[in-house]
């Protein structure tokens, strides 16, 4: 054999290797594809005549950052998962628009500010912020955000590549992002083949259940939002942090944040800046429900036993979880921190003090052809006090 022919065949070997594992995951991603398209959703059936929730969606980026649809295509994307509100929060919009409704769904002012310590989401400002230069120290931005008058929440806390390593400011923002569509992804980059495969593979027929896969909890964030709330009331948030990619529609479909009848009941207000007003409200309240909505719709869910403006409640309390109507064993309540969860799965004894997570999770479609436990509605957490003297 030539020297030339003894050149070539290694080459001719490594692109066979490579054309072999391009057809292996095209095979696999085919097979994911393919139990996709028995994967049923939802789990929870809506509950009939029922009053609906005011939907939105919080943490979406657009064309004036880095996101790439333009404010009209995420207003459309919207409309067609059924919102009635998205809080915008381009990357240092520091003079975002007015609110404004378009098609049908409220476009919300917010922003997304880059400090050294990692990111922080506003919303609810009711004039702009001022004197934060992005990249700079986290201390300024979180108090232009309080000078402003809007509701800070650190954005993806224990993100890999963007986490919030400040402390002191930690225990200061009221807001916190518990879950984050773009966290998800992250973590899925990491285990391409057991997390990311499937999820890519799903899409190509069923998106939302694509993105629905990528929604597998770590321990991590609420740990660590259970350490900052047994301080203070804290908001738990779902972030979309939507870009464009997986589509906005998809991912609005999946996850998103509703506001209770009792907290603030439809129609909103025609006028815009009104509209805003209060769904920002709302939101701030810590009364409003992160739902991966893709499982259901949570009419008919309430947690109760507390008092729902300082979400706290004493030692030795025992909290009532009411569920929507379910097939018996697709649901089921999880806790953490500062509480027992009794054995009839509906009550929580307050162990404290501290704080305590109590959560819904749905007996979800998984990566195959059976089911896998994921999170459905998650309330923010109810801080345990001492019980007074005497009681």
């Amino acid at each position: 054999m030539s020297k030339a022919g003894t050149a070539k065949r290694p080459l001719a070997l490594a692109i066979r290797a490579v054309f072999g594992v391009l057809l292996l995951l095209l095979g696999v991603a085919g097979f994911f594809a393919f139990a996709a398209g028995f994967a049923d959703y939802p789990v929870v059936e809506p509950a009939p005549n029922a009053k609906p929730w005011i939907r939105g969606a919080y943490h979406v980026h657009t064309t004036r950052s880095d996101g790439n649809g333009t404010p009209a295509k995420v207003a459309r994307a919207a409309k067609a998962a059924g919102l009635d509100f998205v809080v915008l929060t381009d990357h240092n919009d520091f003079k975002p628009p007015a609110a404004t409704w378009v098609d049908g769904v409220l476009l919300i002012p917010g922003v997304e500010i880059s400090t050294n310590a990692g990111h922080l989401a506003a919303f609810g400002m009711q004039q702009p912020i001022e004197g934060v230069k992005p990249w700079g120290p986290p201390e300024p931005a979180v108090a232009a955000v309080e000078a402003a008058g809007g509701t800070a929440v650190l954005a993806h806390p224990v993100q890999t590549k963007n986490p919030w390593n400040d402390e002191a400011t930690a225990h200061q923002v009221p807001g916190f992002e518990l879950y984050s569509a773009d966290t998800f992804f992250r973590q899925a980059l990491r285990s391409p083949v057991s997390r990311l495969l499937p999820a890519v593979g799903a899409s190509l027929v069923n998106p939302v259940h694509g993105v629905m896969l990528l929604a597998v909890p770590e321990p991590r964030p609420t740990e660590r939002f259970l350490e900052l709330a047994r301080e203070r009331k804290r908001i738990a948030l779902c972030g979309n942090d939507a870009h464009g990619v997986p589509a906005y529609e998809d991912i609005f479909n999946a996850l998103d944040m509703e506001l209770p009848p009792a907290v603030l009941s439809g129609p909103l207000s025609q006028n815009a800046r009104e509209a805003a007003s209060q769904v920002t409200q709302a939101l701030a309240s810590g009364q409003a429900l992160c739902v991966f909505r893709a499982l259901g719709a949570p009419e008919g869910f309430t947690l109760e036993g507390f008092d729902a403006n300082t979400r706290e409640a004493p030692v030795g309390t025992v909290l009532t979880v009411r569920l929507p109507e379910h097939t018996p064993g697709t649901l089921e309540v999880r806790v953490w921190g500062d509480g027992r969860l009794q054995p009839d799965g509906q009550h929580i004894e307050l162990t404290g003090p501290g704080a305590v997570q109590v959560e819904v999770w749905a007996h979800a479609p998984g990566r195959f052809f059976g089911h896998e436990w994921r999170p459905w509605l998650v309330p923010s957490p109810v801080r345990v006090v001492p019980r007074p003297p005497g009681i």
